[in-house]
């Protein structure tokens, strides 16, 4: 078994070890989520943070971990005999990303249950990480049902499993850590609220740190066991004081004072709901623990609110998280006050103990173990911007970098987009089993039944009729004598439902100066804006390549990430000629790499244009023959007709017509509209059929 990273050795990062530090101390607080760019040390702090955990005792031989002290009642290898017992160390359970629900959540034997009547139960996940740590990298690339099941468990403490009729229950308390890259899209905001606190991370832009990092990373990877030798004792120091937080927590007194200063603090930055509110009591009461006192300070108020309420101010995508720290400081400031009684100085006074010295409390570093000199400076430099938005203009596949304006009109400064609003409903024809989505039929492993069919490897969804209706004609030739019913593997059938998949949305944004008046342009952009808010919330995938001057580029390749396609359409550059066949081809090449990496994923074309083409000899024919090509291999399609004006050319018909698509006017697409009424893109799909 390889040597983990020290947990103490880890350099700088200071908000993200105080988040961990303050689950283990109380798990109580509900979670961490980190977010961060790639390459910050996410992984490596957490994974560090099981040696830190204090051993626990377990019932022996059960496979869900019972504190022999208090078994679970209805555990279901109960009941358990008193006495038996075994010490172990917490476990660190990972979560991978592709994991099915009955990895998560454990599988009954179905067979088994309708043959013999008996509930043969194998754990998931969710039981191993019973007391433990349960980590999940990249939580926002997990299915949503499965992000939904996690987080019920982590909230109630236990986990049900429920199939025609069998039912299993066992506890489930973890600490629960979700890493994520923004770059690679974002939590649906009540999927946010659910993790008690969040932090953002980011590398270190001071040299002297690191030099640090890099002397640190690869002195542990040349021995591991040398390194972590060398830090054993700052190991032990901080595993013995989350052992004397823990002890001292339930002594931590939550005054009138604290608890005025968070509901008004909540209150202030407008937070839905009162998660926030218990969870930043929670976190204060731990940040006084781990600090060593039993009383609650504003400091430590002030900490919680900055760990607990930024992830929960998003409203949509668009939102940067975040908090205004001199409105908190006035928040506080203005509903602080004192309690009767005077604040206890802690267990071991003033002179000494956990909560001494400047590093012992939250305005110290949250408390963190002293660090070695040579680890100077652990100041970091908050993210430049949304990393995928920082480099926005840069050309080719990172950006839209701007280019000469032909004759057919100079080059303007980027417009402001109008405000977004609700749009129709797009969706692809016919059936398909890619991602789990919000936007058009498909088969899936949720939603409504429509059929039966024999079970492709193990059996995960029963169709009981249908099984019946298998083993109802045999049962003479099985010998059945009593009331049961004799079952075979045969007999079994899996159930088949249609649900809704999450299509690729690849948007074709004419920049060109035909479409570059700014009024027009401003409500362009707003359209596409909507467009982006509805992909984000059904679950898509997006693309963006802009057309303009002599070429196309792609502003953005396909992602999961829509805020970073808001940010390239915000900085997106208008004028020059049209070069519409261009976008079309370029789009068509994305599109072809696409398939390769994702062949289950349909695609939707979102062409935003007027229709006209210039450039080059036989713009409107070159159009014409490419739009062809999409219409040839059966992909959605849909035009945006951003012409105005009292004449109207049609052109943008035209080339829905050769798309094989429908066109929208920007009045249409509104869902408000008369004519905004449900619709599917018209066409037709040799894939999707």
């Amino acid at each position: 078994m390889s040597t983990p990273f020290p947990f103490t050795a880890v350099v700088g990062q200071d908000d993200l070890r105080l988040a961990l530090l303050l689950n283990a101390v109380s798990p109580a607080v509900g979670g961490v989520l980190v977010r961060g760019e790639k390459g910050t040390a996410k992984s490596t702090a957490v994974r560090a943070l099981s040696a830190l955990m204090p051993a626990l005792d377990a019932v022996t031989g059960c496979r869900f971990s019972c504190d022999p002290a208090s078994p679970d009642p209805a555990c279901p290898d109960g009941p358990h005999e008193p006495g038996a017992s075994e010490t172990r160390p917490a476990r660190m359970v990972e979560l991978p990303v592709g994991a099915s629900e009955d990895r998560l959540v454990g599988a009954l034997d179905i067979e088994r249950a309708l043959a013999e009547g008996v509930k043969a139960f194998e754990p998931g996940l969710l039981a191993d990480a019973h007391r433990g740590i349960l980590y999940v990298d990249e939580v926002n690339l997990l299915h949503d049902h499965l992000v939904d099941l996690l987080l019920d468990a982590a909230a109630m403490g236990a986990s049900y499993v429920e199939r025609e009729g069998v039912s299993v229950r066992h506890a489930a308390r973890f600490l629960l850590v979700g890493t994520m890259n923004p770059e690679e899209g974002e939590l649906r905001p009540q999927l946010l609220d659910r993790f008690g606190l969040t932090v953002e991370v980011a590398a270190s832009r001071e040299p002297d740190q690191r030099v640090e990092v890099v002397r640190r990373r690869l002195a542990h990877d040349d021995d591991p066991e040398a390194f972590a030798a060398r830090w054993a004792d700052e190991e032990a120091a901080v595993r013995s004081r989350i052992a004397a937080a823990r002890e001292l927590l339930p002594s931590v007194r939550l005054g009138d004072a604290a608890l005025r200063q968070i509901a008004a603090t909540c209150a202030a930055f407008e937070v839905d709901g009162m998660r926030a509110d218990i969870v930043m009591a929670r976190t204060a009461t731990a940040l006084a623990a781990w600090a060593g006192r039993t009383d609650v300070l504003a400091e430590d108020v002030r900490q919680a609110a900055l760990l607990a309420l930024p992830h929960r101010r998003r409203r949509n995508p668009f939102d940067a998280p975040g908090l205004d720290e001199d409105k908190l400081d006035e928040t506080l400031e203005e509903f602080g006050g004192s309690d009767d009684e005077d604040p206890d100085p802690g267990p071991q006074g003033p002179e000494g103990g956990p909560g001494d010295g400047p590093e012992g409390g939250p305005d110290g570093g949250g408390g963190l173990p002293p660090q070695s000199d040579d680890a100077a400076g652990d100041a970091t430099v908050p993210p430049q911007g949304d990393g995928a938005g920082s480099d926005a203009g840069r050309s080719g596949e990172g950006g839209a970098e701007p280019q000469p304006a032909g004759p057919g009109g100079g080059e303007q400064s980027p417009v402001r987009a109008a405000e977004p609003f609700r749009t129709k409903t797009l969706s692809v024809p016919g059936i398909g089993e890619g991602a789990a989505g919000r936007r058009s039929r498909a088969r899936t492993e949720h939603g409504r039944t429509t059929g039966a069919r024999r079970p492709r490897g193990a059996l995960t969804k029963l169709h009981l009729a249908a099984t019946v209706h298998a083993a109802a004609p045999h049962q003479r030739a099985r010998g059945r004598s009593g009331p049961g019913l004799v079952v075979r593997r045969d007999d079994l059938r899996q159930a088949v439902r249609e649900g809704r998949e999450g299509n690729l949305v690849l948007f074709v944004v004419d920049a060109s100066g035909s479409m570059a008046a700014r009024q027009r342009m401003g409500a362009v952009k707003g359209a596409v804006l909507s467009l982006l808010l509805d992909a984000y919330q059904r679950r898509d995938k997006v693309g963006l390549v802009t057309f303009r001057g002599s070429g196309a580029d792609v502003a953005l390749p396909p992602t999961s990430s829509v805020d970073a396609a808001a940010v390239r359409l915000e900085s997106l550059p208008t004028g020059g000629r049209t070069p519409l066949a261009a976008g079309l081809l370029r789009a068509h090449d994305v599109l072809r790499v696409e398939r390769l990496r994702d062949p289950a994923r349909r695609a939707l074309v979102v062409v935003v244009t007027d229709g006209r083409a210039t450039g080059g000899p036989e713009p409107v024919a070159t159009a014409g023959r490419a739009a062809r090509l999409f219409a040839a291999e059966g992909v959605a399609s849909v035009v945006v007709d951003c012409e105005s004006g009292p004449v109207r050319l049609g052109l943008a018909g035209e080339l829905a017509a050769e798309l094989g698509g429908t066109a929208v006017t920007l009045d249409e697409l509104r869902a408000d509209s008369i004519a905004g009424l449900v619709k599917d893109v018209q066409g037709t799909s040799r894939r999707a059929a």
